[in-house]
């Protein structure tokens, strides 16, 4: 990212923190930055996708700071973990992240609600994926169960601890007690073999975030529609549109797109030379992706 990109983000998330993220408006953000309309548009298409992208740069570094707490470690060292949803919860309050999201769940626009509920989800898949390095794979049918769990757990024990302590929080108190109370929940859960959600449930889950994804959906469509404009002189029309129908279907409405068949049907239309194949290709592209997040996402 350039660095007048970054410094319109860095000034747009002072902005939201100081005014709000509905009372800002583009032209607060381009007075504040001093950049020109033309410019802002050049790097963003709304204040929506600035807001994303402001979330996506401070998330990106959490990350890297996380990840880096593990080196030289055992993935299974639970103190480690204390430190890394340590560091999230100082990023978060440092960033303001809580309460720029409270603004947001509470306005009318979709978008950036399911982004943020995206974002959730992979902060559960996270919890899931270190579970299974801390507790071992035989306890792996449950915790996904104590993954919710622990998020609630925690959230809670912030927010009422910081009511009892006027927000003075000792965030290493409340997650070293958030912590031990999982520990004995996953002894407890394992034990008595009680399971409320299915691990698949964060596959279907992960699954719909991604057709959520406005950009893909939109290339996904605009890709379809070519290829079917391009099947009107050909006489095999029909079932071509068949097979591109289906692939929409499996992508947008199957719980559980099947790769196998969607790959079988893309293969067919490869074969047809009469067709646009930039345009086979770029559907290709785009199931590849498709695939490859969904796996990076239920694997990470």
């Amino acid at each position: 990212m350039n660095d007048r990109k970054q410094h319109v983000i860095k000034m747009s998330h002072q902005l939201f923190i100081d005014k709000g993220f509905q009372a800002t408006s583009i032209q607060d953000i381009l007075d504040y930055s001093g950049i020109s309309k033309g410019t802002f548009y050049n790097y963003f298409s709304s204040k929506n996708e600035l807001f994303i992208d402001l979330f996506k740069t401070i998330y990106r570094q959490m990350e890297k700071q996380r990840n880096e707490l593990l080196i030289g470690q055992q993935p299974s060292d639970i103190n480690i973990f204390v430190k890394q949803i340590e560091l999230q919860l100082q990023s978060n309050r440092r960033n303001k992240l809580v309460t720029l999201f409270e603004e947001v769940l509470v306005s009318n626009d979709e978008d950036l609600k399911q982004f943020i509920k995206n974002g959730q989800l992979r902060m559960i898949r996270w919890l899931y994926s270190r579970f299974i390095d801390i507790f071992g794979e035989d306890k792996k049918p449950y915790l996904l169960d104590c993954a919710v769990m622990f998020m609630g757990i925690l959230h809670h024990n912030i927010k009422y601890y910081s009511m009892a302590y006027d927000s003075k929080v000792d965030i290493y108190q409340v997650v070293q007690y958030s912590v031990n109370r999982v520990v004995t929940i996953v002894s407890d859960v394992s034990a008595s073999r009680e399971q409320l959600l299915q691990p698949d449930a964060l596959y279907n889950w992960l699954s719909d975030c991604i057709k959520a994804d406005q950009h893909f959906h939109q290339k996904m469509n605009d890709t379809i529609i070519t290829l079917k404009k391009s099947f009107m002189q050909n006489e095999e029309q029909d079932r071509f549109i068949e097979l591109l129908d289906f692939i929409n279907d499996e992508v947008f409405h199957a719980k559980k797109p099947r790769k196998f068949l969607i790959e079988s049907a893309i293969s067919s239309l490869k074969k047809e030379q009469s067709l646009n194949q930039n345009e086979v290709s770029n559907l290709e592209q785009l199931i590849t992706e498709y695939f490859g997040q969904l796996e990076k996402s239920v694997e990470a």
